[in-house]
């Protein structure tokens, strides 16, 4: 019975040092990792990395780990026009599969899914804001947008006829989707300022506007967006996912 106790006790210790080398481990792997993707992606913070499922030190071995999940908080996107950005927030990925070298000098995922958000106002940088001729006497521009419920934006039109602003902006609700890298915003209707008949194709040349997204971190990829209340809600994807070298 003592020497049952004796191995019991011993069995405990060892797991209790095993469980503390693996989460010594994973911790160090982790910090290693963010500052591998930090150093690949030019990120002014630290990205949170997070390797999941347990035993961590089995996984080292295997090569691969089984999943990751990453956390941006904000990143700034390429625009595919020289010089500008635009800011992705609150990006969080899942990468499954991440096969790996010593030292995690590269590592790549098999698949990855996340999601992502651009908030209204970086959003409205897109938009045509300078006052665009539309008709003979008629000027227009978009001044904001907000959630319209029901998945649309709402966009305000600012209108200025005959020389006179309208007394408030003019509101149409909008359509967002993604067609391969490029968030798109199209009105459901025409808005009217002020009773002037003007041309729909000169209309959605302010209202309707487009904002290509390239360059996410590790080759990911646009899926699907929607409006929310606070701005665009991103879903990404992609497979072969660089975390670093």
């Amino acid at each position: 019975m003592r020497a049952l106790r004796i191995l019991l006790i011993v069995t405990v210790m060892f797991g209790g040092l095993f469980v503390l080398a693996d989460r010594l481990a994973v911790g160090f792997a982790e910090d290693k990792a963010a500052g591998r993707l930090q150093a690949a992606e030019n990120l002014a913070v630290a990205p949170d990395v997070s390797i999941k499922g347990f035993p961590f030190l089995t996984q080292v071995v295997s090569g691969t780990l089984d999943d990751v999940e990453v956390g941006i908080s904000g990143y700034e996107a390429a625009t595919g026009t020289e010089g500008r950005t635009i800011r992705i927030d609150d990006l969080t990925a899942s990468m499954k599969g991440v096969a790996f070298s010593g030292n995690f000098s590269s590592a790549t995922a098999a698949t990855a899914t996340g999601t992502a958000s651009i908030t209204y106002a970086e959003l409205l940088k897109t938009a045509k804001s300078a006052p665009t001729q539309v008709a003979p006497g008629v000027t227009a521009n978009v001044v904001g947008l907000a959630d319209g419920g029901n998945g649309k934006i709402k966009v305000a039109v600012e209108a200025t006829v005959l020389g006179a602003k309208l007394p408030s902006p003019v509101f149409v609700l909008s359509t967002v989707s993604a067609q391969g890298d490029t968030v798109r915003v199209k009105a459901d209707a025409m808005p009217k300022f002020g009773g002037a008949q003007i041309a729909e194709t000169r209309v959605r040349t302010i209202t309707d506007f487009e904002q290509r997204i390239d360059g996410l971190p590790g080759g990911i990829k646009l899926d699907k967006v929607q409006a929310g209340r606070a701005g665009v809600e991103i879903t990404v994807k992609g497979s072969g996912v660089r975390l670093a070298g």
